[in-house]
């Protein structure tokens, strides 16, 4: 069961766009090695506005992943991919449906 997740929005700099796809596509092998972040999506809301939504089973889990591989790379790539910081979101979770 997931409670707790974080939305994620991005904006790319003009002419970044392909770049924030393959940053969000190299983001998944690194959450896979997450326990405890249960649910991630790379997504794509434009043609320049990108996010990321993930679940986690409690408020320890989404720390976790606030200071893990895939928020460092987030940060450490903000200035040369984003025209405004990330907008990191922390959500809530009311209703879920996971496989298994």
């Amino acid at each position: 069961m997931v409670t707790v997740a974080l939305f994620v929005r991005l904006e790319a700099k003009p002419g970044k766009a392909k770049e924030v796809e393959d940053f969000l596509l190299s983001g998944l092998p690194l959450v896979i090695e997450e326990p405890a972040t249960t649910a991630w999506f790379g997504i794509r809301l434009g043609p320049s506005t990108f996010g990321i939504f993930d679940a986690f089973p409690d408020e320890a889990g989404r720390q976790a992943h606030l200071s893990g591989k895939v928020a460092a790379a987030l940060m450490a790539q903000a200035a040369a991919l984003f025209s405004e910081p990330p907008s990191i979101q922390k959500v809530d979770v009311l209703a879920a449906k996971l496989p298994g």
